[in-house]
C-alpha cells in the first residue's frame, strides 16, 4: 500500500491520529471508535481497511499495532446513548473524544468522512480515509477486533440472536431470530428497522 499521505502530514507534525469507527450501521451493540497515534509510519505492518482483512489477520495486526502505536484509544458508545442522541451525534461525540485524549500539539487528525468539529485541531477529514491512510487504517483494524470480540463476549450472556456469528447486524438469521424472541435491551430502538422479513 502506498502511505505516502500519511508521511506528507509527518513531514510537518508530530504524530498523526487515524480515527476510525464500526458498528454503526448494526441494528445491536455499541459503536466502537479508535483513535492511533503514530509518529512515523512502519513499512513491515500489512495494514488494509480491516474490511479486506481476514480475521486471524486482524487479530495479529491489532496486537501489533497496538504494540508499536505512539499512542491508542477505544470509545464505546451503547445503545441507550445512540438512541438518545441519534448515531451521526453519537459517532461524532466519541471520535471527538477520542482526538483530544491522543491530542499533542501540532498534531493532525485524519477521519473517515467526519466532521469532528474541533476548532483547535488540525483534522483532515476525507471519503475513505480508511483506504488511503495508514494511520486510519490500523484504526480501523484496532475497533474492528475490539468490537467484534465484544459482541462474541455479548453472546455467551444472550446467545438468542447469535450475535458472535453477526456481531449485532441486520443478517436474515439475526433479524429470524428478533421475529421469535423480540429485541433485548442492547437492540438500539431509534434505527426504524423492522424484523419483518419481506
Amino acid at each position: 500500500m502506498d502511505w505516502s499521505r500519511d508521511r506528507r502530514i509527518l513531514d510537518g507534525a508530530p504524530r498523526i491520529i487515524g480515527i476510525d469507527e464500526v458498528g454503526r450501521g448494526s441494528l445491536a451493540g455499541p459503536v466502537v471508535v479508535c483513535g492511533v497515534a503514530w509518529s512515523s509510519i512502519p513499512t513491515d505492518l500489512v495494514i488494509r481497511d480491516s474490511k479486506q482483512m481476514t480475521v486471524r489477520q486482524r487479530t495479529e495486526a491489532s496486537a501489533a499495532i497496538r504494540s508499536r502505536a505512539l499512542d491508542w484509544a477505544v470509545v464505546e458508545v451503547w445503545p441507550e446513548v445512540i438512541d438518545q442522541l441519534g448515531i451521526v451525534p453519537a459517532t461524532r461525540l466519541a471520535m471527538r473524544s477520542v482526538a483530544r485524549g491522543l491530542w499533542v500539539a501540532g498534531a493532525v487528525c485524519v477521519v473517515d468522512a467526519m466532521d469532528l468539529g474541533l476548532e483547535r485541531e488540525r483534522v483532515v477529514s476525507e471519503v475513505k480515509a480508511d483506504s488511503t491512510y495508514f494511520a486510519v487504517a490500523s484504526a480501523s483494524v484496532v475497533a474492528k477486533v475490539h468490537r467484534d470480540g465484544l459482541m462474541c463476549r455479548l453472546a455467551l450472556e444472550y446467545p438468542l440472536w447469535g450475535w458472535d456469528g453477526n456481531k449485532g447486524y441486520g443478517t436474515r438469521g439475526h433479524r429470524l431470530a428478533l421475529q421469535e424472541h423480540g429485541p433485548g435491551f442492547l437492540h438500539r430502538r431509534s434505527f426504524g428497522w423492522s424484523p419483518v422479513l419481506p
